[in-house]
């Protein structure tokens, strides 16, 4: 029986994790205890009164039934809050603000909802992969705009311009900046803004690194009339360590949130009610949480500086987030080569930068999600297999 798979998905590839994952697995029943370095999935649990919430809500009897679709209205207060304490950013919680299973899902909905054949996206490269494969299943096409190091990775809004723009109907952003580590600034996003006004496009923003190694997070809602213009994505998988609880929240005007709902209530129900409880408790512990998680990722990403020096790469100290972004050494073919080279010779995992675009295939990525014997144990591998 040949049942074809649908034409959204004839041009989207299984998530390079996915299969890479699979080809780490056998090399692991081989033997070969790999080290995995790639993947950004916060090793640190939670703070220790969201998992007692979450304990104690779902021991109740009352607690497990469906909830609504528009998240449960503690938790959208405290996302709220959270906003306005951080960001400096006052939004409605009844109207303005949308739970999420996870931020990731928030980007096909948001595509699904607005794009269809025949429209265009900007979309970053390099940039998270999800960006791409969301857009295609849309029916959309893909314009890529390049993000460069001299510009410090930071879109070349001029040179945008000069293509033709009237099929675009969506920008992806990211800041900071995943996978090189970019900051955004108040400058840059005021001028984002103002271009989305200007051409009639729609500013979609995924902000999920902004606690990360970074003591000013920002939001691109913070400029002046930015919900008329943009939709932001944020989540408590990183800031949180909260990766598989699977907590986001989309950021809109009312229109946008009742429009992205038509989809999304469409596609799955509200999330577990005590999970939700839980996240309210996370984004309201004390700001000391975010400079203790960062004090440990400042040690690891030394770690993973030494490594970088190891195999001969350059990179920018001044980069945030989860990972550290290095251009290679030119004797290499391309970021897979090197990569390959350290799974197979050093038997440590880490990401090929072409993974994000064709604009990173120099470069490499290594995760702070480890902890610091792990990184040591990855510098003595890779030291040996140097020698």
């Amino acid at each position: 029986m040949d049942i074809q798979v649908a034409k959204r998905l004839q041009h989207t590839e299984e998530y390079y994790f996915s299969k890479k994952l699979r080809e780490i697995d056998e090399l692991n029943k081989a033997g070969h205890k790999i080290i995995n370095l790639g993947i950004g999935s916060p090793d640190l649990p939670p703070h220790p009164d969201v998992i007692k919430v979450l304990s104690e809500q779902a021991a109740l009897p009352n607690t497990h039934g469906y909830q609504s679709y528009k998240g449960a209205p503690a938790l959208r207060q405290a996302m709220a809050d959270w906003y306005q304490r951080y960001y400096h950013v006052t939004l409605n919680p009844n109207t303005e603000i949308l739970p999420l299973i996870g931020s990731k899902e928030g980007i096909v909905h948001i595509c699904m909802t607005y794009l269809q054949d025949g429209d265009q996206v900007l979309v970053p490269n390099p940039g998270y992969p999800a960006y791409t494969s969301a857009v295609r299943i849309s029916g959309a096409t893909i314009v890529p705009y390049e993000l460069k190091e001299d510009t410090h990775w930071l879109p070349d809004l001029e040179e945008i311009e000069k293509s033709d723009l009237s099929a675009v109907k969506m920008m992806w952003i990211n800041y900071p900046h995943m996978p090189t580590g970019a900051l955004g600034n108040t400058t840059f996003f005021e001028r984002i803004i103002a271009f989305g006004r200007k051409h009639n496009i729609l500013i979609c923003h995924d902000n999920p690194y902004s606690f990360i190694l970074n003591d000013q997070p920002q939001s691109l809602l913070s400029v002046e009339g930015a919900l008329d213009v943009a939709i932001e994505l944020n989540s408590l998988s990183k800031s949180s360590n909260m990766a598989g609880w699977r907590i986001g929240m989309l950021i809109a005007n009312e229109t946008r949130i009742n429009e992205i709902l038509r989809f999304k209530s469409n596609m799955d129900s509200g999330m577990f009610l005590p999970l939700q409880l839980a996240a309210a408790t996370a984004l309201k512990v004390d700001t000391s949480w975010y400079t203790q998680l960062n004090e440990e990722y400042r040690k690891r990403r030394e770690k993973v500086f030494e490594i970088m020096d190891l195999l001969g790469c350059t990179y920018s100290k001044d980069q945030v987030g989860l990972f550290v972004w290095a251009k290679i050494p030119t004797h290499f073919k391309d970021s897979y080569e090197i990569c390959d080279k350290v799974l197979y010779d050093s038997h440590v995992f880490i990401t090929p930068g072409g993974i994000f675009g064709s604009a990173g295939e120099r470069y490499i990525r290594i995760s702070l999600c480890a902890p610091p014997s792990v990184f040591e144990e990855a510098i003595d591998r890779i030291k040996n297999t140097l020698s």
